[in-house]
């Protein structure tokens, strides 16, 4: 099971968070969250990010040159757009890097939509439903997801916390590809409690 960590920002703190052994990072380009790096220069703490870790620059209704911008600026090798871009602005990037689409879930959802956006991502990610795009901290129902039937692997994001390993462990679907933690494992906005991860994410892996 692979394991992204979102909302990364100090170069001290990500080189903790590294021992825990994640397989994405990721940095919100987003100026309404308290971990937002818009404005900062990450191109050191991307490239000097260990070989095992993939960069990942979130978005949330950016500028499309703005997503550029930034992608070209620090190197990252994948995006998140978190907001509601559509397939076109999806398309606009897949060139430059691998692209996963959020998509926020909520009991009406309509899983065919979904069809819009095979071609222009690479990865599906799930997240609960809430006005405020930077996340929410709160879990969906993740029984709707059995109404998933794409072959596209998809992280699973919201509210998962270092409780949950059973749970995830006790999903039997095919397509889950990662788990995306951010708030639960914090001790502040944008600063991981790393022993906490270590732990999460051997439970995870059964290590």
């Amino acid at each position: 099971m692979k394991v992204k960590v979102c909302g990364m920002k100090t170069w001290e703190n990500i080189q903790m968070v590294a021992g825990a052994a994640p397989d994405y990072v990721g940095f919100i380009h987003h100026e309404d969250s308290p971990r937002d790096v818009s404005n900062l220069k990450m191109k050191f703490v991307v490239q000097s990010l260990p070989e095992h870790i993939e960069p990942v620059a979130v978005f949330v209704n950016a500028d499309v040159d703005f997503a550029k911008g930034k992608i070209a600026e620090n190197g990252y090798t994948h995006v998140q757009l978190h907001g509601n871009e559509g397939p076109e602005y999806c398309r606009n990037l897949m060139s430059e890097v691998k692209i996963i689409k959020t998509f926020h879930i909520e009991k009406e959802f309509d899983f065919s939509s979904l069809q819009d956006y095979e071609q222009v991502c690479d990865y599906y990610l799930f997240d609960t439903s809430g006005a405020q795009r930077g996340g929410t901290g709160k879990k969906f129902d993740w029984e709707l997801l059995k109404k998933y039937e794409g072959d596209k692997p998809f992280f699973l994001s919201g509210g998962i916390g270092p409780d949950d390993v059973p749970k995830i462990q006790s999903l039997v679907m095919q397509s889950l590809f990662a788990i995306d933690v951010n708030s639960k494992f914090e001790i502040e906005p944008a600063v991981k409690d790393s022993g906490m991860l270590g732990v999460f994410i051997k439970a995870l892996r059964n290590e």
